[in-house]
């Protein structure tokens, strides 16, 4: 079993910044899938978006709705995932969930707990 803790949400204007980190209980250096989805308001576990993907060979993908204002990225000395937002839009308001993929382990996928990320206009 791997727990996964998010934190790092928060309250914040539109055009501002927020860091969001993700704790692993375990080294993360094995992990085949790091990633951040979200789960906006009134929306249903399966709607949720992926919004930054992190692969065990170092590439990342972003839906085009985020691309160039997040980045993902891991200190594997912390097991710690990070996601990175900036220029932040209303519409970005959502429930941000850390997932991480181990092939290695039963079962494979991992969740966070989620954090509360919302931007104001």
């Amino acid at each position: 079993q791997v727990q996964l803790v998010e934190s790092g949400g928060g309250l914040v204007q539109a055009g501002g910044s927020l860091r969001l980190s993700c704790a692993a209980s375990r080294s993360i250096v094995s992990a085949d899938f790091m990633g951040w989805y979200r789960q906006g308001p009134g929306k249903e576990r399966e709607e949720r978006e992926l919004v930054a993907g992190l692969y065990k060979s170092g590439s990342t993908n972003y839906p085009n709705s985020v691309k160039g204002r997040f980045t993902i990225s891991r200190d594997n000395a912390k097991n710690t995932v990070y996601l990175q937002m900036d220029s932040l839009k209303p519409e970005d308001t959502a429930v941000y969930y850390c997932n991480v993929d181990f092939s290695s382990l039963r079962p494979v996928n991992y969740w966070g707990q989620g954090t509360q990320v919302t931007v104001s206009s």
